[in-house]
């Protein structure tokens, strides 16, 4: 409240101009709203400061890198670790459950080359009887672990969880025989290969 209201003997400062009429008084800001302002200035160079040189791996990236870490740590308690041969890869081609977690694998790291159905882009054709550099079920793991064709397939071994690899396994040989009807046509080198488990 303005010291004219309280005290009508003391007179307030104008600022000189005067608009139809109309005066302003040339008061200050209070003193905290001042000091709130350099405040909240001080506040936001320490904020930014701590924020990207603080706390080590405190973005939301790692964050959810975390996250994803935990949970995925959480769900393989319940199978432990997988190995990449065809006994394990067969059973976990029957599993729904796993099968589902494999589709996902497939869905964010293989669709851009092997297409969403497995039919083949850039990629071959994971739903025929005719592959390349596959005899039997493990050499699926194996392609997906190292990789191949000079680099054409980058090796997964550091990117994916050694259980990620067996469950990504298991879904791509679950998509053989499922003919989506746009396959991509066989390439050079591709030869037809025994049914799964009868290598």
């Amino acid at each position: 409240m303005s010291d004219s209201l309280m005290h009508p003997d003391v007179d307030d400062e104008l600022t000189g101009h005067n608009y139809d009429g109309i005066q302003e008084y040339d008061n200050p800001l209070p003193g905290w709203w001042k000091m709130l302002f350099v405040g909240s200035i001080v506040y936001s160079a320490i904020y930014m400061y701590y924020y990207h040189n603080g706390q080590v791996n405190r973005t939301i990236h790692a964050d959810y890198n975390r996250a994803v870490a935990e949970n995925m740590r959480l769900q393989f308690e319940e199978i432990g670790e997988l190995q990449p041969d065809q006994a394990t890869i067969l059973k976990y081609m029957q599993d729904e459950k796993w099968v589902t977690f494999g589709e996902s694998v497939f869905s964010t790291h293989c669709t851009s080359c092997h297409g969403a159905l497995g039919q083949g882009k850039v990629g071959p054709n994971l739903t025929d009887d005719l592959w390349k550099h596959v005899k039997s079920v493990e050499d699926i793991a194996k392609v997906v672990t190292d990789g191949a064709a000079n680099n054409a397939m980058p090796a997964w071994q550091t990117r994916l969880h050694p259980n990620e690899i067996v469950l990504v396994s298991s879904y791509v040989a679950s998509l053989r025989g499922t003919n989506p009807g746009s396959g991509k046509p066989p390439i050079d080198g591709e030869k037809p290969i025994p049914p799964w488990g009868e290598e």
